[in-house]
């Protein structure tokens, strides 16, 4: 049971570019559109700016960087967002890398495991409406949020290690990856992250991986392109460790590519490894793009659904569940 989204990069796009492919993301009928953090457009922003240009299809960030942001701060542009867009805000949240938090932002990346977790025992009552007092070590508010029209949006954070995969299934409504592959995510991913929900007494976590996806006939050139591009996340020490697990070195060689038939059949092997949604950051010309998102469209329709990440829905194609 698997929902279908796409990732929408920020970086050289108009705000009616971007608008345009949450747009076309909706009329495909997939269900969701995630939003970087990087150094170009404010994820949240756009989120509340598309959200009212495009009525139904759900808006995500992955991921809004933690220690650029008090958590004061972030439960009342997460909450205002909500408020905008109907309440259908997914928020990604994660302590990003040691070389943009220091190297960009000079801030200590000192101890990221603990920061996370005092940042969430924070942003959660917030973003309940609930008035916080904490003097942590790492992360201190006194505080409330109140936001009318506004529900707390489902909170995600990015793990990739045992303590951080712990800290999302204690804290948050689960965990979104990016560059890890259904092996990782099936052996070590899902297992983890679902053990620490059930020993805090919390539902079922969401899995959010994020993929780069094309359907063409040139997989080797979409994957240079995505080397040149993208190659120099290769080198952050958490992406160096995941991609070591999976015998590779380069996020190029993370790439779904092939015809329709072999990008179908490796997305389902997402949703065969525990993944309760993967997001498409969708690569190659723009012909194989748009054979990419109908593919995904045909996936969406014949992959069992599930209402609220709960109750199974029958697949809109007739096939059973």
């Amino acid at each position: 049971m698997m929902r279908i989204g796409l990732y929408v990069p920020s970086a050289d796009v108009t705000l009616d570019d971007i608008g345009a492919q949450v747009g076309a993301a909706e009329t495909a009928g997939l269900d969701s559109v995630f939003f970087p953090q990087l150094t170009a457009w404010d994820a949240l922003t756009v989120a509340a700016l598309v959200g009212q240009r495009v009525p139904r299809i759900g808006l995500g960030t992955a991921v809004v960087r933690t220690y650029a942001v008090h958590p004061l701060a972030l439960a009342g542009q997460a909450l205002s967002v909500q408020a905008a867009i109907g309440n259908r805000l997914t928020l990604g949240i994660g302590p990003s890398h040691r070389e943009v938090i220091e190297g960009q932002y000079g801030l200590s990346f000192d101890r990221p495991a603990r920061h996370v977790r005092e940042y969430l025992q924070v942003l959660r009552p917030l973003l309940r409406g609930e008035e916080v007092e904490q003097r942590g070590e790492a992360v201190s508010a006194a505080g409330i949020v109140d936001v009318p029209g506004s529900t707390p949006p489902s909170v995600l954070v990015s793990a990739l290690g045992p303590v951080m995969l712990r800290i999302a299934g204690e804290l948050a409504d689960g965990t979104t990856t990016v560059w890890a592959g259904p092996e990782v995510i099936g052996d070590h991913i899902v297992p983890a992250v679902t053990r620490a929900a059930a020993a805090a007494g919390r539902p079922a976590p969401r899995v959010v991986a994020t993929i780069p996806v094309s359907v063409t006939a040139d997989p080797d050139g979409v994957r240079a392109d995505l080397a040149a591009r993208l190659g120099a996340a290769s080198r952050f020490a958490s992406y160096r460790r995941l991609l070591g697990e999976q015998g590779k070195t380069d996020t190029s060689e993370t790439l779904v590519a092939g015809d329709e038939d072999a990008v179908a059949a490796a997305i389902r092997r997402f949703a065969e490894a525990g993944v309760t949604e993967l997001v498409a950051s969708v690569a190659g010309g723009e012909a194989d793009r748009a054979r990419t998102v109908e593919t995904l469209r045909h996936l969406r329709e014949t992959l069992p659904q599930t209402d609220d990440y709960g109750v199974t829905e029958a697949p809109a194609s007739g096939t059973p569940a």
